[in-house]
């Protein structure tokens, strides 16, 4: 990397190339301006020692807890045997003939000389070398890639992703072996520099669709991504923020992740976020399990249309009972027995809209509850807001039967912006159907059809795509688990 074409002026030693700062080749005139942007006597873990390499002055900068303590000192061992008369005339050389390790550059910018830092890398500057040798000798702390909490399955793999992003991107290179598999590094945020990557297929990828994303990331102006990929996420799609069905699909899986690099999309990696964001994004690809996979093509079969089923029941068993119970003469005589045996004490559709702020805030509790309080404090839950709730009047027993299976079943499928869209739905259709009666409730079943139909993917296609536009071949794989293609068919 060479410095910058345009002219260059001199700020206390430290050259300016056009808006770039460039290391002088002067060590104590580069370490004087490292030293003060560093701030290396304030902070405690940003390390420099000054050492004598080839009879020449030079100094290292690294991070203490990121750079390989046994590494460094090998490197810095095989550095100081160097005399006078082997020494190379510049840090290129230097590089090639003297620094075994693989992952080496070179670098004269200071920017980037101190966001390499930074990240965890090693630097040796030497005196009279007008650039440094960056040596990425960086190790994070992280956690092993068991199987995540949210994606499990009964069968398959039980690795997941961590917050570390090389062994992430180790994790989908395992089971795609293909030249054509590509990891685009990028980065955005201000202050942050968060590492962002880029998966795809190269030979199938929409081309169009991997430019417009490029340039979204580079034209991202924010200091830091500081929610990962739900920072990345709004900046990329900023559009109908209003429709709650979510355009990005999340998971913690690295065979789901490679399965749909697969398919031609594009997998996101954030550093620091232990899952890939998947896009395009359709209705389809959101209920989508790996469970559906693991198992033969009847099975996996009928997994996904009961998983439809139960999504579409939860939107709709609340508001279609409030409106049957509004006009019970409607009951046809062989289902009487859904018909309340008792007059409720507080309206059915304050009912419903308490137990699901009530069923939130149990969510909630759950998440911020200890492991060792986990089991009685469910126990009493279940007491006092079961049995008790109904013995004292505030709550028909039919609601909370009803209310119940709605909150389990939101568990049947993984995504909790597709559980809470339907949430939405079901709330404003309860609402509408109260006010309103059939009108009501037919305008919430249209909004919720209109909301889905109506709405784009970040690619601006169909979010019901293949249904609209039609592609009969597509959706009969979207509803249907087909076996692989290709498979051998042998004699049965």
């Amino acid at each position: 990397m060479g410095k910058s074409e345009t002219a260059e002026t001199s700020t206390g030693g430290i050259k300016t190339g056009g808006n770039q700062q460039v290391l002088s080749g002067s060590l104590q005139e580069d370490m004087a301006y490292l030293n003060q942007v560093l701030g290396v006597d304030e902070n405690f873990d940003v390390i420099y020692r000054v050492v004598h390499i080839g009879g020449k002055e030079a100094c290292m900068y690294l991070v203490d807890g990121f750079c390989k303590d046994d590494l460094v000192q090998k490197l810095l061992q095989y550095f100081m045997d160097l005399t006078p008369d082997k020494m190379p005339s510049d840090m290129h050389m230097l590089s090639k003939q003297f620094t075994p390790y693989v992952e080496v550059d070179i670098e004269d910018k200071c920017e980037s000389l101190i966001t390499s830092l930074l990240s965890g890398m090693f630097l040796l500057l030497i005196d009279g070398y007008p650039k440094a040798l960056v040596i990425d000798s960086r190790t994070y702390p992280s956690r092993s890639v068991g199987e995540p909490e949210k994606d499990k399955v009964l069968r398959g793999s039980k690795d997941g992703f961590v917050e570390t992003l090389v062994s992430n991107t180790a994790l989908i290179r395992r089971r795609i072996r293909s030249a054509d598999l590509h990891m685009e590094m990028m980065s955005a945020g201000e202050s942050s520099h968060t590492d962002i990557v880029l998966c795809y297929m190269n030979d199938r990828v929409d081309r169009k669709f991997l430019q417009e994303i490029r340039e979204k990331i580079q034209a991202i102006k924010v200091d830091s991504l500081t929610m990962n990929q739900e920072s990345l996420a709004e900046c990329l799609y900023q559009r109908r923020w209003y429709n709650p069905f979510p355009k990005f699909k999340y998971t913690e899986r690295p065979d789901a992740a490679a399965a749909q690099v697969l398919e031609g999309n594009i997998v996101i990696l954030v550093d620091n976020s232990p899952s890939a964001m998947i896009l395009p994004t359709t209705i389809f690809d959101v209920v989508e399990e790996a469970d559906d996979y693991y198992f033969p093509p009847i099975t996996g079969t009928y997994l996904r249309i009961t998983r439809f089923l139960i999504s579409l029941l939860t939107y709709i068993v609340t508001p279609t009972f409030l409106l049957l119970m509004n006009r019970v003469e409607w009951v046809p005589e062989s289902f009487s027995f859904i018909v309340l045996k008792e007059e409720p004490n507080i309206p059915l559709i304050w009912q419903f809209l308490i137990l699901e702020l009530a069923i939130d805030g149990l969510k909630l509790a759950a998440i911020n509850t200890p492991n060792m309080l986990s089991t009685p404090l469910s126990v009493m839950a279940a007491l006092v807001l079961g049995e008790f709730s109904v013995n004292s009047g505030w709550f028909s027993p039919e609601v909370m039967l009803y209310m119940a299976f709605v909150a389990i079943a939101n568990y049947t499928q993984a995504n909790y912006e597709l559980g809470y869209a339907l949430k939405f739905l079901r709330i404003m259709t309860l609402l509408l159907t109260q006010w309103f009666g059939l009108w009501g409730y037919i305008a919430g079943v249209v909004v919720a059809v209109l909301s889905i139909c109506c709405n784009r993917t970040v690619s601006r296609r169909s979010y019901i795509y293949p249904l609209i536009p039609f592609d009969g071949k597509k959706l009969k794989s979207r509803l249907i688990r087909r076996r692989l293609p290709g498979a051998y068919r042998g004699k049965e």
